[in-house]
């Protein structure tokens, strides 16, 4: 993670963004040497609408048996 003084990022936003925009690093900003902020790239749409459905399933029954016994599959025929 990069960090960045919040003095020297007032002065460069435009650059520290494209840059972060380009690395996909998150910018760590601090004042006197300790964090007061961080600034993240924003998702990816696919990752945020999965990152929305996050706990929101629920498993019902048994998800490892097989719908079809095995003997029945056509590709083992």
């Amino acid at each position: 993670m990069r960090e960045v003084q919040i003095s020297k990022f007032q002065a460069t936003l435009r650059s520290v963004l494209d840059q972060m925009g380009k690395t996909r690093e998150p910018v760590l900003l601090t004042r006197y040497g300790k964090p007061v902020a961080r600034i993240f790239p924003p998702l990816d749409p696919v990752v945020a609408r999965l990152d929305a459905m996050k706990k929101s399933g629920e498993i019902k029954g048994d998800i490892v048996t097989p719908v079809v016994h095995w003997a029945e599959w056509e590709v083992l025929k």
